[in-house]
């Protein structure tokens, strides 16, 4: 038989599925008498847990929804679900910061296993224009592709359009990447059998196991995830992504937090505490002083003409500030 505090963690789980239960079978399911469910139910009442008893040849009960918001409880998969969900929603502008703080909330009280689950997800956001058509992706599929391409192992899956098959055979890849554009997840990955760089939606990816062998990741064209998704998705809508001046730079900043606020810029996770940010301006100072307005530690990964440019706006802003404050200004060479 189970501890009074697992069993009644079991049982909450069971109520959360948002069904009714006969005392019958939780108990069944607890393996427990009908009157240890009841004695359990007055305890999840007290927690602040609104448990509905209904009436019925057997009993019954529900769990109601309440004026307030009592301690969740997930299972393993319900908890990987929702941090894929909150990691996806951050690129969001009007809820993303909301998303960002959550997902940093659910992280925190993870168990190191489920962590481990969630941070062997390499997700690089792309930030979509306003009005972009969206298409879910399942969860689960998002963690097995993302667990894929960290393992570097071949993935057999099959592609489907409308729930039909694209090819009569599975496709067989290398994974290389999971990203998002225009609210739409796609893999990133070489098509072993055309032997070329393929875009996958992973909304029709049906994965097939088990997994193929270990590879070792190929170079990708342009050199990294941002050149080569640009260049692909270039002109798709109507419009272009061909900036005069493109930059990419390492922030002191976790991918969820910029992601919301970088527009058509490319976002790629690093770790929990840095991103790659590729993004392109009408001039390199412009891009310098974008890059700026995230008030974080910057490393200019390149090109030349972009340290230039934070160059030039130092020297410039340390020029404004003693004009304004000339006894107090700080010595920014210093």
């Amino acid at each position: 038989m189970q501890k009074t505090s697992s069993r009644l963690l079991a049982l909450l789980s069971l109520l959360q599925t948002h069904r009714d239960w006969s005392g019958e079978d939780l108990a069944e399911r607890l393996e427990v008498t009908p009157r240890t469910v009841r004695r359990d139910m007055d305890r999840l009442r007290e927690l602040g847990y609104p448990i509905l008893a209904f009436k019925g040849p057997a009993g019954g009960y529900r769990l109601d929804a309440g004026s307030q918001l009592p301690p969740l409880l997930f299972d393993d998969d319900q908890a990987v679900a929702l941090a894929v969900a909150l990691q996806t929603a951050a690129a969001d502008t009007t809820i993303g910061a909301d998303a960002a703080r959550a997902l940093a909330t659910v992280r925190q009280v993870m168990p190191p296993r489920l962590r481990h689950r969630i941070d062997m997800l390499r997700l690089t956001a792309l930030r979509s224009p306003e009005g972009a058509d969206t298409a879910p992706a399942d969860s689960k599929v998002l963690l097995e592709l993302g667990n894929a391409v960290r393992a570097q192992v071949e993935l057999r899956f099959d592609y489907e359009r409308d729930h039909i098959a694209v090819d009569e055979r599975p496709r067989r890849t290398q994974p290389h990447h999971l990203v998002t554009w225009r609210g739409r997840w796609y893999l990133l990955a070489w098509d072993l059998d055309r032997g070329d760089w393929r875009t996958f939606r992973v909304d029709r990816i049906v994965p097939r196991t088990p997994v193929g062998p270990r590879f070792t990741p190929r170079e990708l064209p342009g050199g990294d995830v941002s050149a080569f998704v640009i260049s692909r998705f270039r002109g798709s809508d109507g419009t272009t992504t061909d900036w005069p001046c493109r930059g990419e730079v390492v922030l002191g900043l976790p991918a969820t937090a910029v992601a919301p606020f970088a527009r058509d810029a490319i976002v790629e996770e690093l770790g929990h505490d840095r991103c790659r940010l590729t993004l392109g301006s009408w001039s390199w100072t412009g891009l310098a002083a974008a890059i700026g307005r995230f008030d974080t530690d910057i490393e200019v990964v390149g090109p030349p003409e972009l340290t230039a440019a934070f160059t030039r706006l130092a020297t410039r802003y340390a020029g404004a500030a003693r004009a304004a404050h000339p006894s107090d200004a700080p010595d920014i060479g210093a």
